[in-house]
């Protein structure tokens, strides 16, 4: 198997011919042909149907490994050039949305600053998203919400948050400073659907007391929560930085000291090793987040950050 057959079958998937594939590649469609036709007989399988020109599903397959194999020999090209303080590269980042919101505008510029020649691509998606790609290689490093529980993974916790409970300054519960549990169950809530991590961490908190929370609507998303909050919609219970410092409205966090800290952290891939582009970015965004994190309301940071369970 050769580097060069796996860029064709790459350039096919990405341009939908042979020929197409030819064009991007300045070359001719008898060796596109020729390429394809010897990976196939290597690999024993049809890669690449030829009446319509898309993929198989060994194909596709083939492709989503070709991808991470022909990155990770950039990496090392990258890294072999690369001094420590001019480092460059390409790094495929992936960040809970929640956490992107307030991180990614004081991290972009120190990374434009201090690493000039790293290329980030930064993926949004929920915990439960981002872990597949993480895994399969398509993502060099995530931010994501802990507990992380794989050993191909490495897990490094950033900050803690507050669960807080957001409502509109009209909602009756807007008066308040703090609320309990009980008082939480008194009324329906906006709440994450069942097999959301946020929403058995209510409900462990709730049944620890013998209590039941009533959903007003189920919502899978915590940005859609938090803007049916900000509407008016309802009462919803949502980690801190769904409500970041610089948003400003007509709306109340309100604290809920017996529920515990969120953890959020960097996790990475054990094997193979990371590229220095990836190792940058990954330390520039715990500086990031030592800088500027205790400076978001309901964030902790530091040693005293992470006992995940609070006493009222």
């Amino acid at each position: 198997m050769e580097l060069r057959q796996l860029e064709v079958l790459i350039s096919i998937a990405d341009h939908g011919s042979f020929s197409g594939a030819a064009r991007a590649l300045s070359t001719v469609q008898s060796n596109v042909s020729a390429h394809i036709s010897r990976l196939e007989k290597e690999l024993a399988t049809s890669l690449v149907d030829r009446s319509s020109g898309r993929l198989t599903e060994d194909g596709a397959l083939v492709v989503e490994r070709a991808r991470r194999v022909l990155n990770q020999v950039q990496d090392i090209a990258a890294d072999v050039h690369s001094k420590d303080q001019d480092v460059e590269g390409e790094t495929m980042l992936g960040s809970i949305g929640t956490t992107g919101r307030w991180l990614m505008p004081k991290f972009l510029p120190q990374l434009a600053t201090q690493f000039p020649k790293i290329r980030v691509t930064i993926t949004e998606g929920s915990t439960l998203n981002l872990m597949p790609r993480l895994l399969n290689g398509s993502l060099d490093a995530a931010i994501l919400h802990f507990p992380i529980e794989d050993d191909n993974l490495l897990s490094t916790p950033l900050f803690a948050e507050d669960l807080v409970l957001l409502v509109h300054s009209n909602h009756d519960w807007a008066k308040l400073d703090k609320i309990t549990v009980k008082e939480l169950s008194s009324r329906p809530l906006l709440l994450p659907p069942k097999n959301n991590s946020l929403r058995k961490i209510l409900d462990r908190a709730a049944g620890s007391q013998r209590l039941v929370l009533t959903p007003q609507a189920e919502i899978d998303g915590i940005r859609m929560l938090t803007s049916l909050a900000f509407e008016g919609f309802g009462a919803a219970v949502v980690p801190a930085t769904a409500a970041p410092s610089w948003i400003k409205g007509e709306f109340k966090r309100v604290a809920i000291s017996e529920l515990p800290r969120r953890v959020v952290g960097l996790v990475q891939r054990a094997r193979p090793l990371p590229s220095k582009s990836t190792v940058a970015v990954a330390a520039l965004i715990r500086e990031t987040i030592s800088k500027y994190g205790d400076k978001q309301p309901g964030v902790h940071i530091g040693k005293g950050a992470f006992p995940l369970n609070r006493t009222a």
